[in-house]
């Protein structure tokens, strides 16, 4: 135990003479030009550049995205062209986070199945606790438009 509080005052005194000798080398430091005296002096003047033969880059022109790179990008948050485990599973905590409703990150049966059975007691029109055919066909999604449908007129 000696020992190491020896150690731990060598290094301490150690690294309070290195700190003193970067700031001696920091006090030797160059002056700064007169001209850039003269600019702090003046802190209204605005910078003046002659632009006259002067050009600047050309814009950036916009790419059209495929449908599979705007897919691709849904997941890449970052965009570093990588999707990792925690970017592909963000795009599920909002479901999750909706059926949690104890908050507590646990997703216990009835939570899961409570959103089945509201969706069972909304299509059982004649509250007997069975579906008919009648009864299930209500819950079909509705049909999904085509593209080649729609008409550009």
């Amino acid at each position: 135990m000696l020992l190491g509080a020896f150690g731990a005052l060598l290094l301490a005194a150690l690294g309070l003479f290195w700190m003193q000798g970067r700031a001696q080398v920091e006090e030797a430091a160059p002056p700064p030009s007169p001209e850039a005296l003269e600019e702090e002096q003046d802190p209204d003047a605005l910078p003046t550049a002659d632009i006259a033969d002067l050009e600047g880059p050309a814009p950036p022109e916009a790419s059209e995205l495929t449908r599979e790179q705007r897919r691709f990008f849904r997941y890449d948050r970052n965009r570093d062209l990588k999707i990792t485990r925690h970017e592909m599973l963000s795009s599920r905590t909002s479901g999750f986070r909706r059926l949690d409703t104890d908050g507590n990150n646990l997703l216990t049966f009835e939570e899961w199945a409570i959103s089945t059975s509201d969706r069972f007691a909304e299509m059982d029109a004649d509250k007997n606790s069975e579906l008919t055919a009648a009864e299930f066909a209500t819950s079909a999604p509705a049909p999904r438009r085509s593209s080649s449908t729609r008409c550009d007129c």
